[in-house]
């Protein structure tokens, strides 16, 4: 894979560990494909804070990443409360970076990307509280 791959339109292979995990040097020239997010340590990883106008867009977007999650078979790290949403990605099996990475990051910069609709609206909540 070179560092000029679409990662938004390429979808996860599992990893089934044995391998090393992605040099920083080679993760530095992946990350310009991936505004927003920065190298992190121990693990390496990718993280991205995301802002809010609410603890319910926060809520929402927390949970969006997690349905892309679960549909790519690859898991991030969320962290939400009140306007703010921390999201971070590593392969676990190699405790460090892998391409991976780079395409769920890039899939969640769609979602952050995306006009907001309120989870009410878009999963048909019918609770009395939902549209106040």
């Amino acid at each position: 894979m070179t560092a000029q791959q679409d990662f938004g339109a390429m979808t996860c292979e599992p990893c089934r560990g044995g391998i090393p995990p992605m040099d920083r040097e080679m993760a530095r020239s992946y990350l310009v494909q991936v505004p927003g997010w920065s190298l992190r340590e121990s693990p390496d990883r990718l993280e991205r804070d995301f802002t809010f106008a609410n603890f319910r867009e926060a809520q929402d977007f927390a949970m969006r990443v997690g349905d892309l999650c679960e549909a790519e078979g690859h898991h991030a790290e969320i962290r939400y409360g009140w306007g703010h949403c921390t999201v971070s990605f590593w392969t676990h099996k190699i405790n460090g970076l892998h391409a991976n990475d780079f395409i769920m990051a890039a899939k969640v910069n769609g979602l952050a990307d995306a006009p907001y609709v309120p989870a009410s609206q878009s999963m048909g909540d019918v609770s009395p509280t939902a549209r106040s």
